[in-house]
């Protein structure tokens, strides 16, 4: 769950099937009860049917805390820059309350990619929401999602997109303005 959007889906599925939510965060849920199998059974179709996955393993929970704390740096934390600041390694650590070798070493053999890998896609995809919504410049952009320069953040950009950051501006005017004469 990267939303709140996605955090209200999986709180009114489970309060439909008469569970007592105490709380829903990104990749929890506190339940006010235990759960019976057949209903723990329930849950998991519930959430595999909305595009959600019930985590079973405690390593697979590990990973998905790790994603959740670098989608809530990127996403959640834009008005604390000093969060940004800290390394990456520092970050993770602090926050899940692990060493960051345990996490990167885990991470990498369940998801394949590096934990610096996954964070640039990330701030990719953070990077192409900015720019859609056109409040701020690249160099706004740059300096919010911690890059050291706007040069550093257009290189990183093209690697990923196969675009620059103002190519894909254009793009997405162009489709908005094909949209707009649909309308």
């Amino acid at each position: 769950m990267v939303c709140p959007r996605c955090i209200r889906v999986v709180r009114d599925e489970l309060e439909n099937i008469g569970l007592p939510v105490k709380r829903v965060e990104l990749g929890e849920v506190e339940i006010g009860t235990d759960i019976a199998p057949d209903t723990y059974e329930e849950i998991k179709n519930i959430l595999e049917s909305n595009g959600f996955e019930l985590l079973e393993n405690k390593k697979r929970k590990i990973v998905e805390k790790i994603k959740v704390a670098v989608i809530d740096l990127l996403y959640y934390t834009e008005d604390n820059i000093e969060a940004h600041r800290l390394t990456l390694s520092a970050y993770l650590s602090e926050k899940l309350g692990m060493d960051y070798k345990y996490l990167s070493t885990l991470f990498s053999s369940i998801e394949n990619i590096t934990i610096e890998k996954y964070v640039i896609l990330q701030k990719i995809e953070r990077v192409k929401e900015l720019i859609k919504y056109e409040e701020l410049t690249l160099s706004e952009i740059a300096y919010r999602l911690n890059y050291s320069s706007t040069q550093h953040l257009s290189n990183q950009f093209r690697q990923i997109t196969g675009l620059s950051p103002t190519q894909f501006k254009k793009m997405v005017g162009n489709q908005r303005k094909s949209i707009d004469k649909l309308t």
